[in-house]
């Protein structure tokens, strides 16, 4: 298949620290070359890919200052000769939010929209005006049934679990973790209430975007004293792997409905149990008293704080190698594709049987 992946041009294709979708696109990009499908990368030009890359801005848009409102203006700059390009596709994958979504309508080639956070109340609308168009859910907690969009499958994120360093033992002296954006919905606040009621120290790691620096420095930096509870900056994949390998949980204190957590498959794969409220996808992701614990409030965290120790750290990895490694994504997305061409080709004839089994 020829197959067309359309990145954000927020950061590089993979990350060099914080980027969940970044990491999601390389991983599928990369994994759909090795498997022989032709494969266009459209992403920023110091990206790293074994498919063909076609970059849209030379530098991430984060690094070159560009702001939120000024965004739109390089996406509609870098989509709309990409999608004049339609017919050299069988298959063209947005993972852009919105603003694919014009450019579905106009197309012969069917269009793939993996939507990687959740969808607001401002959006909604343009979703629903375009629901006829595929989408592709990232857990089934995050599907909006509500908007009747066309969702052809879900595919769950997935890592390359031998990128991270399994950990059979925690660290002595013990820690927890907590990595993620320094957000409200991510909960570091709660993070360090949890580490200050039962005692423990914290490491913390993650990015501050611009629209949560007033947050982060009046709710998390205060209590952030350097010695119990330490804050790490952003960390990149082989810090991440270490520090969160050796923790004795990574907490997720989730306050809204995660469309799917990558930290706690990344915690979990190194060894380390994850303690979470049970929101969003967190559900779908651990299994309660097998890979961590999932808590309705902060009293139940601090119980699972002290039963920690009863996770056994290999059963959380094999949990994550056998349904969320990039194999499984990289299947699961090719058999979409494969769904999608197949139901074109008996809709129109004119596709070649070749075409759609190539690869």
């Amino acid at each position: 298949m020829r197959i067309a992946q359309i990145a954000p041009l927020w950061e590089r294709v993979p990350p060099p620290a914080y980027g969940g979708t970044e990491l999601v696109v390389s991983l599928l990009t990369d994994g759909l070359v090795k498997l022989g499908h032709e494969v266009t990368l459209f992403a920023t030009g110091d990206s790293i890919t074994l498919a063909k890359l076609d970059a849209g801005s030379e530098v991430p848009l984060r690094q070159a200052g560009v702001t939120v409102a000024d965004y739109p203006f390089y996406e509609a700059l870098r989509l709309t000769p990409l999608f004049e390009r339609a017919d050299e596709f069988d298959v063209i994958h947005a993972h852009v939010d919105t603003f694919a979504l014009p450019y579905g309508n106009f197309i012969k080639t069917p269009l793939v929209h993996t939507i990687h956070g959740i969808i607001p109340s401002l959006t909604a609308p343009l979703f629903k005006q375009h629901g006829n168009q595929n989408y592709v859910s990232i857990s089934n907690s995050q599907r909006r049934n509500d908007l009747n969009l066309n969702y052809v499958g879900t595919v769950y994120n997935g890592i390359n679990p031998d990128t991270y360093e399994f950990h059979a033992e925690p660290a002595d002296p013990p820690y927890l973790a907590f990595f993620g954006r320094m957000s409200p919905e991510k909960g570091p606040q709660l993070a360090i209430e949890l580490a200050k009621r039962t005692g423990w120290h914290l490491k913390m790691a993650g990015k501050v975007d611009p629209k949560d620096r007033e947050f982060y420095e009046q709710e998390v930096e205060p209590l952030i004293d350097g010695e119990q509870i330490v804050y790490l900056g952003e960390a990149n994949h082989s810090q991440k792997s270490e520090i969160m390998g050796r923790a004795h949980a990574t907490l997720c204190m989730l306050t809204w409905e995660e469309p799917f957590g990558l930290v706690m498959t990344e915690s979990m794969v190194c060894g380390t149990p994850v303690i979470a409220i049970a929101r969003g996808a967190a559900p779908e992701l651990i299994k309660d008293g097998e890979t961590g614990f999932l808590c309705r409030d902060m009293e139940e965290c601090v119980q699972a704080v002290s039963r920690i120790d009863q996770i056994d750290r290999r059963t959380c990895r094999e949990h994550v190698v056998n349904n969320f490694s990039h194999d499984r994504m990289v299947e699961g997305y090719e058999a979409v594709y494969q769904r999608l061409l197949e139901g074109r080709f008996a809709k129109n004839g004119h596709l070649k049987k070749t075409a759609i089994l190539a690869g």
